[in-house]
């Protein structure tokens, strides 16, 4: 079993269609190759979601074809 990513090093970043209000945001990290890290910036200190850097693209593309 693999071991979780440190991420306390990590550069969030939030997603362009985050609220500014400082609520409902998204936060990615792209450091970490073949995953792509997502937490939720209201509570930064909960694990994040790891997704397969191929999972995340198909994700990020279903999104944009139905914008």
């Amino acid at each position: 079993m693999r071991q979780p990513p440190q991420l306390s090093g990590a550069r969030w970043r939030k997603s362009s269609y985050s609220n500014t209000n400082g609520g409902e945001c998204v936060e990615i990290t792209e450091d970490y190759p073949g995953i792509v890290p997502v937490r939720d910036s209201k509570t930064p200190h909960a694990p994040a979601l790891i997704v397969p850097t191929a999972a995340w693209s198909a994700f990020i593309a279903t999104l944009k074809a139905q914008a």
